[in-house]
């Protein structure tokens, strides 16, 4: 994944993958599918890591979240709605970090590693595997799951999410 003896892939998904429709909604966000498609993605990654929540006792896994654009779909909403007079519904200032699906993630599957969001103007994923690189190395975090999210393709395609669990090279 990241060559020249970066860390390993420990489990890696998509979403879509083949079969797959829009994400499951995740209670509590509202509107846009972005932290929906999070949700799905990471959790299909460490499912397939771990089996089942939660990851294994005394692992600090860190949560990379990149995406050049966040969820355009809810900044939308709130600006339409302050433009128009109208009040934006309490979950959308929840909803409107990244950090609070990663959070939600975390404590959903007993991640105790740190979280990080980015919205990199250059390559996401070079920036992404450098955050990685940088929180494995200096030791905050003994795994990390980067996901990367494009919810506002150039190609006009369909929102789309990858999550990747990386590590030392040993399965945890």
């Amino acid at each position: 994944m990241t060559g020249g003896g970066g860390p390993a892939v420990l489990a890696e998904a998509a979403w879509p993958e083949p079969g797959d429709g829009a994400a499951p909604l995740l209670p509590g966000f509202v509107h846009s599918a972005f932290n929906p498609l999070v949700a799905a993605v990471a959790d299909r990654c460490l499912t397939r890591a771990y089996q089942a929540a939660p990851a294994p006792d005394g692992l600090r896994t860190a949560i990379v979240l990149v995406s050049p654009t966040g969820d355009e779909a809810s900044a939308a909403h709130v600006r339409a709605a302050v433009a128009g007079g109208r009040r934006p519904g309490p979950l959308f200032f929840f909803q409107s970090v990244p950090n609070s699906v990663a959070g939600h993630l975390a404590a959903r599957w007993g991640l105790g590693g740190p979280v990080v969001c980015l919205a990199p103007s250059g390559d996401p994923r070079a920036a992404g595997l450098a955050e990685v690189d940088l929180l494995l190395h200096d030791g905050d975090a003994d795994a990390a799951l980067l996901i990367l999210i494009d919810t506002a393709p150039d190609d006009g395609g369909a929102e789309s999410a990858v999550a990747v669990l990386l590590g030392g090279g040993d399965r945890p």
